[in-house]
């Protein structure tokens, strides 16, 4: 009888992807999309062969990735580009295209060994980029789990990424049209703290963008300053 597998994800990119995978495997997967929801024991009745984390934004306990197969994917090279906010760090260092890394989970943050990787295209805005991720993560966990081949350490010298918190989303910081441009489209996302401007009591959020020789188009709203209830870290 096949095993148990678990997706643990509460974005809405992810939300239909165990019962794809379902459907292609054959195998049962279970969607785990509240932290609160993500203990040792109820993974124990579980008993999955694959704890598989696409995009994870709290801790991971010790006692959870010692005990089962928990593999994370991080959206650069590893071990390039270790650490927080992969997304927005790459497409300020003018990336336009990266690789997804499945890893597994260990005590170092990203330093697992990995199991495999696929190519990745930058363009557009979060909201698309991580849909079109949520794709290649979906083959990827297909492959893991058909193949169930082990993941080997991973080779080089760690490139650590530094991560970007909301104050960071300020349009002020800019310098040219390019750089608000890639601002506001590396922050398009749901449940993203997105680039702002601020103006007097107001502060203006920017959503939709598009470029061309004119200048910058975008979609705007506008807040009181006390009403800007900004996400407290962009993952």
């Amino acid at each position: 009888m096949e095993r148990t597998n678990v997706i643990v994800s509460e974005k809405s990119w992810h939300q239909s992807m165990s019962d794809h995978l379902e459907a292609k495997l054959g195998s049962k997967f279970v969607l785990i999309d509240n932290p609160k929801s993500l203990k040792l024991d109820y993974l124990e009745r579980l008993d999955p062969q694959f704890v598989f984390f696409p995009h994870w934004s709290y801790p991971i306990s010790d006692e959870i990735f010692e005990r089962f197969e928990c593999v994370i994917f991080h959206m650069t090279d590893l071990p390039f580009g270790r650490g927080g906010t992969p997304l927005q760090n790459l497409i300020l260092r003018g990336f336009t295209d990266t690789r997804v890394s499945a890893l597994r989970c260990t005590k170092e943050i990203d330093s697992g060994p990995i199991y495999l990787k696929h190519d990745l295209s930058l363009h557009g805005s979060a909201q698309e980029i991580f849909e079109r991720t949520s794709v290649i993560i979906e083959d990827m966990i297909y492959e893991i789990v058909k193949s169930n081949f082990e993941p080997v350490d991973q080779v080089g010298d760690p490139v650590i990424f530094t991560r970007r918190g909301p104050e960071e989303g300020n349009l002020a910081r800019c310098q040219n049209l390019m750089e608000a441009y890639d601002l506001i489209r590396m922050l398009d996302a749901d449940g993203y703290p997105h680039a702002f401007v601020e103006v007097g009591d107001f502060v203006i959020r920017f959503r939709n963008v598009a470029i061309d020789s004119k200048g910058l188009s975008a979609d705007a709203q506008i807040v009181y300053r006390t009403n800007t209830d900004q996400v407290k870290d962009v993952q």
